[in-house]
């Protein structure tokens, strides 16, 4: 199923945020902000000082429950982010994308804008019946956050990096079990 873009990019947005608090927290500096703010292509106002980076960085254990919510749990909650954010959607166009949907004025805070926007897109999979392209990290140990948007839905790890560590152990536990025997001359 093919998802509008503001869906995908504020999936994407929201998983990142949250896998930003496993360990090493890659957020933690305004700059670091900027960056997330920069690569997932956010607009309105930003503060940018500290309390702004304490909301964003507040922010990710509700979006962790949001992204992980099954069916049912997940209704409050998106209901209750509405609510105190007193969305209201209208159309918008802007920064080259087509009209798609803002449920908050783009003066309100990032961490509120960042909020709604994930709601939002979790509508969208609930509605789709899709909720079960979200998962936890398939690595060993990771308890990061995979958005799987493939058609084949084949995205089993929160990054390249635990993908590359499960092949490589899986690679040594292969060898392990199987030692060459041209080696043991």
């Amino acid at each position: 199923m093919r998802f509008a873009h503001d869906t995908t990019t504020a999936l994407s947005a929201a998983a990142d945020l949250v896998n930003s608090a496993e360990e090493p927290d890659t957020l933690t500096t305004a700059t670091e902000l900027d960056a997330f703010f920069a690569r997932h292509s956010y607009s309105g106002s930003r503060r940018r000082d500290a309390a702004e980076l304490a909301e964003v960085r507040a922010l990710r254990p509700r979006l962790r429950e949001l992204l992980l919510a099954d069916r049912d749990d997940l209704v409050p909650l998106v209901n209750a982010v509405f609510a105190e954010s007193g969305a209201l959607p209208r159309l918008v166009r802007h920064d080259g994308w087509d009209w798609h949907l803002h449920l908050v004025d783009d003066d309100r805070p990032l961490a509120t804008r960042i909020a709604v926007e994930t709601a939002m897109a979790v509508v969208d999979l609930l509605r789709a019946e899709e909720l079960s392209r979200i998962s936890t990290c398939a690595a060993d140990g990771c308890v990061g956050v995979v958005v799987d948007l493939s058609r084949n839905r084949s995205r089993r790890f929160c990054s390249t990096a635990c993908g590359n560590r499960t092949a490589v152990a899986a690679y040594r536990a292969r060898k392990a079990a199987n030692p060459d025997p041209d080696a043991q001359q």
